[in-house]
């Protein structure tokens, strides 16, 4: 069913990233500083091995396909994807440690870097001046993605367990959520069996395209979804029990009818497409909104009730900032939305991979839904999403 694309790459391919547009360019990066470009066709238009050879470890087109943005070691390069000769321009010291990932906000103006220090910077762009260093994580800093609809709102993940919002006003996060309290109160403190030792490290956050549902993947094997309200209070929390080892990565498909498909990795070798438009941290939006108390500051009381796969529930330990919600005015109210029951359900579509997935990269490729992994290998393996 998987379509292979070889050749571009000698070593572990650790990243993939696919331009937007009909006719768009995919990028990957691999241990070594090597950078290729895919057409859709899966055909090599470019390669470049970059002076540092520290391995790429994200990579990122902005608008238009007109620049690409590479992580390598503490830098950043911008690379010219018509020209891909070599770096356009270099941002040494983008990271204070080594850059696990980036993301670009939607107006292409800003560039967040998330590094080993734990540390998030903000790079003004054009220039790659750094004007926000954010330092809340006390362990690696695996992830961030900026909010849709949202350009000073972005959220990152670690190796901490915490999923922080930030907004970039100021230095402090808007709310943090412990993933290791949620993975507790879920399973009543006791621990799940075969998973004794996977604390829930978060490995990828992903923000749907409504700018309010997040998702994100870890080594519990779960993925813990959160619903942000108004005044970017967390709402609502919950999870899906993605994968029977560490879920390395949860990405948001932008191009399927509903914002609320899902695509995740594992490293149980699974590679799964979920439906969430029916799980209760999504389905409740709309009642959850009924339900908040305008003009109120205290919070108000969630009735909850636990089932036994797919839960949500008001968020039981998060450390909202007062200043920042003060700071929000009167959209900063507390939102009361019950947890409620729903019926097993499990992925859509489930795809026996076989490895370690390092990377998945949904793309539209030749007017066809598909899903792009990279694993331990130097190939890449395309998967069509159209079996739903």
């Amino acid at each position: 069913m998987a379509r292979q694309w070889s050749d571009g790459h000698s070593s572990s391919i650790l990243c993939v990233g696919a331009s937007p547009g009909p006719e768009g360019l995919l990028a990957s990066g691999s241990e070594g500083g090597e950078v290729t470009l895919w057409s859709q066709e899966g055909t090599i238009t470019g390669r470049l091995r970059l002076s540092s050879e520290d391995d790429c470890t994200s990579v990122v087109f902005a608008a238009g396909a007109q620049s690409l943005y590479v992580s390598h070691g503490e830098a950043v390069s911008l690379l010219d994807p018509r020209n891909l000769k070599g770096p356009v321009e270099e941002f040494q010291g983008a990271g204070e440690e080594e850059i696990n990932a980036l993301a670009l906000n939607e107006s292409g103006s800003a560039l967040a870097v998330a590094d080993d220090s734990g540390a998030v910077r903000v790079l003004e762009l054009p220039g790659g001046k750094v004007c926000r260093t954010l330092r809340r994580h006390t362990n690696i800093c695996s992830s961030v993605v900026f909010r849709p609809h949202r350009p000073n709102n972005l959220l990152s993940a670690g190796l901490d367990m915490q999923v922080m919002l930030w907004g970039l006003q100021k230095t402090r996060p808007l709310w943090t959520i412990n993933l290791q309290d949620i993975a507790e109160e879920e399973d009543g403190h006791q621990p799940q069996p075969g998973q004794l030792f996977n604390p829930p490290l978060a490995h990828c956050v992903s923000v749907a395209g409504c700018g309010n549902i997040v998702g994100c993947a870890a080594e519990d094997g779960r993925v813990h979804l959160m619903r942000i309200g108004s005044g970017s209070k967390l709402e609502q929390q919950g999870i899906i029990k993605a994968h029977s080892q560490g879920a390395s990565q949860a990405h948001f498909v932008s191009f399927l009818p509903h914002p609320y498909w899902l695509v995740t990795g594992g490293n149980d070798g699974q590679v799964a497409l979920w439906d969430l438009s029916k799980h209760p941290v999504v389905s409740l939006d709309a009642k959850a909104k009924v339900a908040a108390a305008p003009r109120r500051k205290n919070k108000s009381k969630g009735k909850r009730k636990e089932q036994p796969r797919d839960k949500a529930k008001m968020p039981p330990k998060t450390t909202a900032e007062k200043e920042a919600a003060e700071g929000e005015g009167e959209e900063a109210e507390a939102a009361g939305a019950e947890g409620v029951t729903e019926e097993k359900s499990g992925p859509k579509l489930n795809i026996d991979h076989g490895d370690k997935v390092n990377w998945l990269c949904p793309a539209v490729l030749k007017g066809e839904p598909c899903v792009v992994v990279a694993d331990q290998s130097s190939s890449l393996s395309v998967y069509p999403l159209s079996p739903l």
